[in-house]
């Protein structure tokens, strides 16, 4: 059963409750998005260490209920 935009919000507010979160549905399937997470929480990591946080995030959702979603990840621009 595919996932609402809300429902991947959600779960990523309550790791990263400081995040600025946008999220597209790339095909309107509820299957295809693409995510734009901002969180200090990313602050020192690698691009895959913060992808790996957003996947460890979505509880084992990636690949079952959710299809695909194309992450770009970012720390505040000011260091906030």
């Amino acid at each position: 059963m595919p996932m609402k935009a809300i429902e991947i919000e959600d779960l990523l507010l309550k790791v990263f409750p400081d995040a600025i979160i946008k999220i597209d549905d790339l095909r309107g399937d509820g299957d295809h998005y693409a995510a734009y997470i901002e969180s200090k929480k990313f602050l020192g990591k690698t691009k895959v260490q913060q992808h790996q946080m957003v996947y460890n995030a979505l509880e084992g959702r990636m690949g079952n209920e959710l299809h695909a979603l194309a992450l770009n990840t970012s720390t505040p621009k000011n260091g906030d």
